[in-house]
């Protein structure tokens, strides 16, 4: 996608690429639509033989032409939804698809909606902007019921036939200034039922440590907030919703009754026959419905078209930086370079590979910051210095080898519904799934479950403590075997014991290959080959864990617990 998708241009894209199986339902629901309006014109020919030639033969003939156009009516009605329902369906899969894509790209891209927001625009608006498949199929039926109705009421007489057109155009004009307004205020309950939807998304993530200070009521009230804002902006648009189609009920009426009554004079002035005034009264009550039918298209047109913008902030928002081609070496050291964000002061240090560092920071914000820059979530241009890899900066390296080099594993990083195996080994690999399962102490929840590994999780983990999330989290990270691997705060969740045994596990797994874990941990910092200290934004001391406990005191304030 470029950057210049607009909503025009995604509505025009999923038209051309159904036009096939919209042009089979047209014609399906066409025949559908046309054997409706034949049904008053053949009860019409009916009545007309009974009365004037009283022919048994033709009388017969009308009642088998009847039966024709009812099997036409329900054979073309279920094949014709079938083909444009199936064709619907598939083009909104295929608009899921790609803004899920565009959601989980290793590189952010620049859109301001929360990740709740992006969910709503790949369900909702997806499937929004896909009826357009079924919105002009049904459009131009019901145009041809409309115009077979003024064809047969015209031959009947002129004036009826042009009262039904006159009649089709005026409500369209009417009804194409409610649907405009309809649009405008759907796009903005989609946003802000969207907004809703990340808000509560975030509520339920952070729930267990806004109880912890007692933020959970301000939170409450500020979804309460939300929530209000987007219900009455839901009222505002069913209010036009309901104007719309109150509208186009009480216009089709009267055209109808017009219809009705225009023949009823006709007739009683000799006009047209008895079988004509059946038809006509037949086919005004008919035409009521593909009228309100097709009066109601605008409305879901505006209503694909307000979703298709929605879907194109996603889809054509430029990425947050454009990544390099290069490849790192496993061989490869970790550089960096006076590292200025946040609270990073000139942050200047080097891994070598296969060395095992522990970074003991003294503000949590630095430590979150760096981990951030590391796993190349903070835009290269928006910090200064620079972080290498084997001598090149990590914004000239191919993302995909960028992630399979260095494997950042976050504090909060997600748990996912499946199973204890399917979260450690997403990809179905099992080189190194029992390695890290024992390095991470996880053996003692497989043990808890008579399914083993195949014991079932959650989404985000709900059925598990969390300490059991936090060690499953290591072993997924583990279990990739990167050449390079950052840990932040591994083991804040989990005791002392099962602390001390995971890093004595950690070093051991992990000997050989670059380990970097940012945490105050004793167990960790004394695993560690050597301990940075990251204080007032920058290193301010280095060493075994050891040593700096007997000589430094701000160390041992940081680390003692």
């Amino acid at each position: 996608m470029t950057a210049a998708l607009t909503g025009s241009a995604i509505l025009r894209g999923a038209l051309r690429r159904n036009i096939g199986a919209m042009a089979g339902g047209t014609v399906l629901m066409g025949m559908y639509q046309a054997g409706e309006t034949a049904f008053p014109i053949a009860l019409g020919l009916i009545v007309e033989h009974a009365l004037r030639h009283r022919s048994p033969a033709a009388l017969g003939l009308s009642v088998a032409a009847l039966a024709v156009i009812i099997t036409t009516v329900s054979l073309s009605w279920r094949f014709g939804m079938r083909v444009l329902q199936k064709a619907n369906t598939t083009e909104a899969h295929r608009w899921r698809v790609r803004v899920a894509a565009c959601g989980l790209q290793p590189v952010a891209r620049r859109v301001d909606l929360k990740s709740g927001e992006v969910l709503t625009v790949a369900t909702e608006d997806a499937d929004q902007t896909a009826d357009i498949i079924e919105v002009v199929p049904l459009l131009v039926s019901s145009l041809v019921a409309v115009l077979i109705a003024a064809v047969a009421l015209g031959l009947a007489d002129v004036r009826l036939g042009l009262l039904v057109i006159a009649g089709t155009v005026a409500i369209l004009a009417t009804l194409s200034v409610l649907s405009r307004r309809i649009g405008a205020r759907t796009r903005e309950q989609q946003a802000r039922v969207a907004r809703a939807g990340a808000k509560v998304a975030d509520l339920i993530i952070g729930l267990r440590p806004l109880r912890g200070f007692g933020g959970n009521h301000a939170a409450f009230r500020s979804y309460r907030r939300v929530s209000g804002e987007a219900r009455r902006q839901a009222v505002a648009v069913a209010g036009a919703n309901g104007a719309y189609a109150g509208a186009a009920v009480a216009l089709n009426t009267a055209l109808a009754t017009a219809a009705t009554l225009l023949a009823g004079w006709l007739a009683f002035q000799g006009r047209i026959s008895v079988g004509e005034l059946v038809m006509a009264v037949g086919l005004a009550q008919f035409v009521m419905e593909p009228l309100k039918q097709f009066s109601e298209m605008p409305k879901y047109v505006m209503i694909a078209r307000a979703s298709a913008e929605r879907m194109a902030l996603v889809l054509a928002a430029p990425p947050v930086q454009t990544p390099g081609r290069d490849r790192p070496a496993p061989s490869d050291a970790l550089e960096v370079d006076a590292v200025e964000y946040g609270p990073l002061r000139a942050l200047k240090f080097t891994v070598e590979p296969g060395e095992f560092v522990a970074i003991a920071a003294r503000e949590p914000r630095a430590a979150a910051d760096l981990v951030a820059i590391l796993a190349a979530s903070v835009p290269s241009g928006a910090y200064e210095g620079a972080v290498r890899i084997g001598g090149r900066e990590i914004s000239e390296l191919s993302i995909e080898a960028l992630r399979e080099h260095l494997l950042v594993n976050p504090y909060d990083a997600e748990i996912f519904a499946g199973t204890l195996r399917t979260n450690i080994d997403p990809h179905g690999t099992g080189a190194m799934v029992a390695e890290a399962v024992e390095a991470s102490m996880l053996t003692d929840v497989v043990a808890l479950h008579r399914e083993g590994l195949d014991h079932g999780v959650r989404d985000r983990g709900a059925n598990l403590s969390g300490g059991q999330r936090q060690r499953l989290s290591l072993a997924r990270a583990l279990a990739a075997d990167a050449p390079a691997l950052v840990l932040h705060d591994p083991t804040t969740a989990v005791d002392a014991v099962t602390e001390q045994l995971i890093a004595h596990n950690l070093a051991a797994l992990r000997r050989g290959r670059t380990t970097i874990v940012l945490t105050t941990s004793p167990a960790l910092l004394n695993a560690a080959d050597r301990v940075l200290v990251l204080g007032d934004g920058t290193i301010t001391a280095e060493g075994k864990h050891q040593d700096l406990l007997a000589g430094d005191a701000d160390y041992r304030a940081t680390v003692a617990r």
